[in-house]
């Protein structure tokens, strides 16, 4: 079945490069960087990344970092875990809102 994301696509993704080469060398390092260990392990930062990925949908990186936590040691608990509070922190960020509109609502009625 054909669909929009080819999984195939990911092995694609250094060859960003091929369009834009300098910008593309500055995002790698920068990434590169960023899941180095440091104030956090790379397992802490991969299931980070996995519980991003669900948040902004990116099957490109649930699929890395699904493979990615589980090659760091995690397990299938701790991943659906770290979705769960993504899913948590993305409710709470839609129902946070509904204060604006209790804020809007009360200034009409009044």
């Amino acid at each position: 079945m054909e669909t929009y994301y080819n999984p195939e696509d990911l092995k694609k993704f250094g060859k960003i490069g091929d369009f834009q080469k300098d910008l593309a060398d500055k995002f790698f390092d920068y990434y590169g960087e960023v899941f180095k260990e440091g104030a956090l392990t790379a397992r802490e930062k991969s299931l980070i990344a996995l519980a991003v990925a669900h948040t902004v949908q990116c099957p490109y990186c649930i699929d890395a970092y699904t493979s990615d936590t589980l090659e760091k040691g995690c397990t299938e608990e701790q991943l659906m875990e770290a979705v769960h509070v993504a899913g948590a922190i993305r409710g709470g960020a839609s129902l946070v809102h509904g204060v604006q509109m209790m804020n809007q609502a009360k200034k009409k009625m009044m």
